[in-house]
């Protein structure tokens, strides 16, 4: 493991965003560098956002743990990582819900997704059917694939709506991790129409569009 990639996972354990064997193991194995641009490399391991292009970022290590550990994803589940761009959290999830699982990754930005498709094959997870990533509007979520285990939004929500397509297509006791505005908003779907809500103020996030 690269001196840097060690470094900043121990900075994760020890400052406790990261909890899980589980999704520890999956930083352990997916580099952050090979979901960055040449010129950030130097960087990957800084715990800090870093631009990917078409002003949009690949999320701080930290904030990305911390989502991850909320969502609690399951092996075998299936997900829907909104969103997506550089297709690191993609991947992050692919280790975690392992090849039975599903990640569903979506993005509106070409550019974005050509990128993110080529990061991910770099482990294979697109070869493998673990991974599939679209080129589309999340808003309409992807009922191909539904209903979801997990929904993860990695962009801020202008307003504190949901759109109608991500709850329908959330299972029943699953999880949405959405940031809106400078806060992680957790949802946990407990029956058909109702919500369990928590709130985690304090981040900063691109907006999702």
């Amino acid at each position: 493991m690269d001196t840097s990639h060690q470094q900043l996972l121990n900075h994760l354990l020890e400052e406790d965003w990261l909890k899980t064997k589980r999704i520890a193991d999956a930083f352990r194995l997916i580099k952050r560098e090979d979901f960055v641009q040449a010129e950030t490399k130097p960087l990957a391991y800084f715990d800090e956002a870093l631009p990917i292009g078409s002003s949009q970022s690949i999320s701080q290590p930290s904030v990305v743990a911390f989502m991850l550990e909320e969502l609690d994803p399951q092996e075998g589940e299936r997900v829907l990582d909104l969103g997506a761009g550089s297709g690191w959290t993609s991947a992050l999830l692919a280790a975690i819900v392992g090849p039975k699982g599903k990640v569903i990754a979506l993005d509106i930005v070409p550019e974005i997704v050509k990128f993110g498709k080529e990061n991910i094959a770099k482990y294979n997870y697109i070869k493998k059917g673990v991974v599939e990533y679209h080129c589309q509007d999340g808003d309409k979520g992807f009922p191909e694939y539904a209903p979801f285990d997990r929904i993860l939004v990695s962009a801020a929500l202008s307003e504190k709506k949901l759109p109608r397509a991500w709850k329908e297509q959330l299972r029943v006791y699953g999880k949405i991790v959405v940031p809106f505005q400078d806060t992680i908003w957790v949802l946990t779907k407990t029956k058909e129409n109702e919500f369990e809500e928590k709130e985690y103020p304090g981040f900063a996030f691109v907006p999702f569009v």
